[in-house]
């Protein structure tokens, strides 16, 4: 049953005043306070709202539950999108006003133990149930507050139901194997919302039992189906600004807890040189994702992250065409839908800059298409490259 956004808010304000918990009875009697009669579905109704409001993602909570979502976007006021897998999606939600929309944002961000006022008007957490959530107040954000939920896959895809779901042709998911037995180090590199996290998840739960995977993140994503896992997750600094823990000192940390495979879910700052670094003294099969428009974009878009610690560009160049060994690149139609387009390997060029070059093309009749890095990708399965 709804309920009127102007009744919410006169019980609310009632039950404030009282310092009342929004119990059958309480509202019933706010309700006779506010001048009306009303059933006892009306009561119950207000009871589930107010409710709502107090836990959980209030309005939100059935998109949060609902299977296939993957993203939802409130965009202020009652304009609530959603991506179910084929790009985004109006809803007809009612979130109340920009007043109850600033409190779902605050209180979610209270819940994930944030700080989100006028003097801190935007922050970037992981909800208990593992949805990364971001928000920015209005007036920054227009035109009002404004909400993105990333909802964690609820299930650890395998390459078989990639195939089925047209993200990947069928010779490609043992081209996807043999990589991983080969032990190669590769990052998986796409755009926001292609599906990186899903494939690493898939390809690390192929791991065998006997390895263990320690995987660092900024915020906690990965949940791959394996026995042997140790996550690291980054820490942001307190409202007196201390108590920070970076990519990089995690990073550190995990090379000294033995890691078989060292995975870092996205590569987005100055921990690229660690990684690097550790993929390059004998820490075989490192892998993660990267944010790039395309896979011969990588080099540079590391370069960047490079920058950001202070190494030069040569010798960024240098480790990166040492350190990785392949780029698996994902992307998404004007469908909505996700795949996987090419695998690359790592290369150099004649001035010594890191490239990357064709290796696997997964066209989309769903052939397989062999480049001009195939010879060399063969030699690196086979170890002899």
């Amino acid at each position: 049953m709804n309920v009127s956004a102007e009744l919410l808010e006169r019980v609310r304000k009632t039950l404030a005043a009282q310092g009342s918990e929004p119990t059958p009875a309480r509202v019933a009697a706010a309700l006779r306070a506010d001048g009306g009669v009303f059933g006892d579905s009306t009561v119950l109704a207000v009871v589930a709202a107010l409710r709502r409001e107090a836990l959980g993602a209030g309005p939100l909570d059935g998109l949060l539950s609902e299977p296939g979502i993957t993203d939802i976007l409130v965009n202020g006021a009652n304009e609530v999108y959603v991506d179910r897998g084929s790009g985004l999606e109006r809803v007809a939600l009612r979130t109340g006003d920009e007043s109850a929309v600033r409190r779902l944002a605050t209180r979610l961000a209270a819940a994930a133990g944030r700080r989100l006022d006028d003097a801190t008007p935007y922050v970037d957490v992981r909800l208990p149930d593992g949805t990364r959530f971001h928000a920015v107040l209005s007036p920054v954000a227009a035109p009002g507050t404004c909400l993105s939920l990333r909802v964690p896959s609820r299930k650890v895809f395998d390459l078989e139901e990639l195939v089925a779901a047209g993200s990947l042709p069928p010779g490609g998911a043992s081209v996807l194997r043999d990589l991983l037995d080969a032990r190669l180090a590769f990052l998986i590199s796409g755009g926001t919302g292609t599906g990186k996290t899903t494939l690493l998840n898939c390809l690390l739960s192929l791991v065998d039992e006997s390895e263990r995977l320690v995987l660092v993140e900024d915020a906690s994503e990965l949940r791959p189906d394996h026995p042997h896992v140790i996550r690291l997750e980054a820490r942001p600094p307190n409202v007196e600004g201390s108590g920070e823990i970076t990519m990089r000192d995690l990073v550190r940390q995990a090379l000294r807890m033995r890691p078989d495979r060292l995975v870092i879910g996205e590569v987005r700052g100055a921990e690229v040189v660690d990684l690097l670094s550790a993929l390059n003294t004998g820490h075989e099969g490192g892998c993660g994702t990267v944010h790039a428009n395309s896979a011969s974009d990588v080099p540079a878009r590391l370069e960047a992250l490079g920058a950001m610690a202070g190494l030069g560009r040569d010798a960024l160049h240098s480790q990166v065409s040492s350190a990785l060994q392949a780029v698996i690149h994902l992307v998404r139609g004007a469908d909505g839908r996700r795949r996987i387009a090419e695998v690359r390997v790592v290369g150099r060029t004649a001035d010594g800059l890191a490239t990357t070059l064709p290796a696997v093309r997964f066209v989309a009749d769903g052939k397989l298409e062999l480049c001009d890095g195939a010879s060399r990708f063969t030699k690196l399965l086979a170890g002899a490259a």
